[in-house]
Formats: C-alpha cells, sequence, structure tokens
C-alpha cells in the first residue's frame, strides 16, 4: 500500500482524487489546504474520514509519514511544498508546471536528485489517446520526418481567481500543455523562440491573455502555436487543433476524435502533387493513456520499480524552458535560445 499526502484542495484536487480513488493499493493519509475548512470538505465528499487534515505541510507529513506528495497547490507555493516533501524522505508528483521561475524549477530537480526519490509533473495531454497514436504515426515514418507542426488554441473560459489576475496567464498556466504535446509528438528539442503577447479589447484578464510563438524543434522541425484565452466563436479543443506537416504528406488532429493524414501518391494534378488519405493505425495496447489516473499509475511504478517516470521532471523541465523561454521573448521582443539539456 502506497501512502499519500495530497497538498492542496482547490478545484483541481478533484481531478486526482477522483484517480487516486480508482487505484487498488493507493491510499491518501492526509489533505493539506491553507484553508482548513475546504480540507475538510474534500475529505467528506471523498469519503476519507480517516485522513489527517491540516493547514502545515511539515505537521501532516510527519503525522502521517508518506511514501509520497501528491502537489496541487499554486505554481507560487510549489517549491516550498517539494521541499517539504523531500525533506520527509517523499516522493513527489506536482501539478504542472513544475515550479514558477526556471531558477525554481532547478533548484527543486536538484533537490530530488539529492534526496533520491522519483519526482514526476502531471502532464497529463501526452496520456491523451490520440497524442500517442500521433507520435507512434509518425515514428513509423510513413509520412515521412516531420518538418513543421502548428497547434491553434482558442477558448474562452471565465475562470475568475488568481488566474484572471496574473501575468503571461495563457503561457504561464496553460500553453505548457501544447508545448509538452508538440514536444513528445515529433521528439523536438526546443532550441530557441519568438513570442509576442497582447491583449485583445474584450479580455477579461490582466495580462497576456492571448500569444503567438515560432520555435525551433531542431533538426530541421518548426513548431508554431497561436492561442488565446479570450477568443469567443468557434473554439477548439482544450487539446488544441493541429497540423503535422512532413517530407511525404500531412496529419490533422481536430483536437477531439477526428484524425486524418495524407500521404504523397504518385503523379500530379497540374502543379500539386496528388495525395492520399492513409490510415493512422488505432491505439496499441502498449500506449499508455488515462490522463490523471494513467500519470499517477506510471508514477507508483516508477516509485515500486525504481525506474524514472516518462514525466519526469529532469525531462519536463524542457518543456517549462519553453514556457519562460516564450515569455523572456514576449518581455524582451527578441528570439530567446533554449537550453536542451536535462535539468
Amino acid at each position: 500500500m502506497m501512502k499519500v499526502v495530497l497538498v492542496g484542495c482547490g478545484a483541481m484536487s478533484r481531478h486526482w482524487l477522483d484517480a487516486a480513488r480508482q487505484i487498488d493499493g493507493l491510499a491518501v493519509v492526509g489533505l493539506v489546504d491553507l484553508d482548513a475548512e475546504r480540507a475538510k470538505a474534500r475529505a467528506r465528499e471523498y469519503g476519507l474520514a480517516a485522513a489527517v487534515v491540516g493547514t502545515s505541510v511539515d505537521a501532516v507529513l510527519g503525522q502521517t509519514k508518506p511514501d509520497a506528495v501528491f502537489d496541487v497547490v499554486v505554481p507560487a507555493a510549489r517549491r516550498e511544498v517539494a521541499f517539504s516533501a523531500f525533506a520527509h524522505h517523499c516522493h513527489l508528483l506536482t501539478e504542472k508546471p513544475l515550479a514558477d521561475s526556471p531558477q525554481n524549477a532547478r533548484a527543486i530537480i536538484e533537490a530530488a536528485r539529492r534526496a533520491g526519490r522519483v519526482h514526476a509533473v502531471v502532464q497529463n495531454r501526452r496520456y491523451v489517446a490520440n497524442v500517442r497514436r500521433i507520435r507512434r504515426f509518425l515514428d513509423s515514418g510513413a509520412i515521412g520526418k516531420p518538418t513543421s507542426i502548428h497547434a491553434d488554441f482558442f477558448v474562452a473560459p471565465h475562470f475568475g481567481g488568481f488566474r484572471e489576475e496574473m501575468a503571461h496567464v495563457l503561457l504561464l498556466d496553460m500553453a505548457i500543455h501544447t508545448f509538452d504535446a508538440a514536444r513528445y509528438m515529433v521528439a523536438g528539442e526546443p532550441a530557441g523562440v519568438y513570442c509576442q503577447e497582447w491583449e485583445p479589447a474584450n479580455s477579461w484578464y490582466r495580462q497576456g491573455s492571448s500569444a503567438s510563438a515560432v520555435f525551433d524543434f531542431g533538426g530541421g522541425k518548426v513548431f508554431t502555436y497561436a492561442g488565446s484565452w479570450c477568443a469567443d466563436g468557434f473554439r477548439t479543443s482544450w487539446e488544441g487543433s493541429w497540423r503535422i506537416v512532413a517530407e511525404r504528406g500531412s496529419l490533422l488532429w481536430d483536437g477531439h476524435e477526428e484524425l486524418r493524414a495524407e500521404v504523397v501518391a504518385s503523379g500530379r494534378d497540374g502543379i500539386i502533387d496528388k495525395t492520399q488519405l492513409i490510415e493512422v493505425p488505432a491505439l496499441d495496447p502498449a500506449d499508455r493513456v488515462g490522463g490523471h489516473l494513467g500519470i499517477i499509475k506510471d508514477f507508483m511504478h516508477a516509485v515500486e520499480t525504481g525506474t524514472e517516470p516518462e514525466t519526469r521532471g529532469a525531462d519536463n523541465i524542457k518543456s517549462l524552458a519553453m514556457v519562460f523561454g516564450a515569455i523572456e521573448s514576449a518581455e524582451t521582443g527578441r528570439r530567446v535560445a533554449i537550453a536542451t539539456q536535462e535539468g
């Protein structure tokens, strides 16, 4: 039985607790939140009568002595929670983003390394079935090597609360999902970025609700991102809308269930090469899916076997570097180089 303490009992904690109660061998033994009543309410909601509830991470960890910590706090509190977890010899699974700054990200990864603990990030878009299918299809070489990846994200949520007061809200709070999915699908290594942010006249956010970025993914690959969190009408999926162009064809994904690919055929129509539809194979049984559920299971497997999870912090820092590189570019108006080595 793996014992865990969940820290941060806001709305996102429901995704974690919904997944946790589907897993045999996982016990939530503690809940922590600065608002004790909110933590107590979450304990009642999920039937966790035996769980220790408190407002101090260290106190609850000291009392429960768990194997792992689930970090669902706001990004600004992530470093403090991580350091407490490692000080109590706990493994750590954290919400995205991994940290609120590059410096804190590196500090957390180094602390995990020194403590010898598993540290992973809930990068749940990797566990979407069509993301797995796209990676496998591209790896097969059916349409050649990818040359450009294009993602559009246009949704208009009225969150209220801290997001509407954040700086760089789209890039910092949401875009990492798209950035990480792009990096995974084409095995890209981010090398540089140019980004522009703007605030439309109808925006209800303080700053950074809309952005456009161009990333150099190395090996002749370019990734373009266009997004807005105040774009009413014709909204995309939360997964975005995708076009991947390769040497001998293209793939389209609407972010929902529609996934299509075309490959160059023989002959031309005038000056345009003919193309034909090509099947994108179904999900392979070996492909790991399931969002939070899949990631938590992989995290538990890594702890039990001493292996490294796919979304380990030392690799996920590359996706976070894309976020902070884009923010720096937007602030300075220049192209920013991105380091590609693992943290």
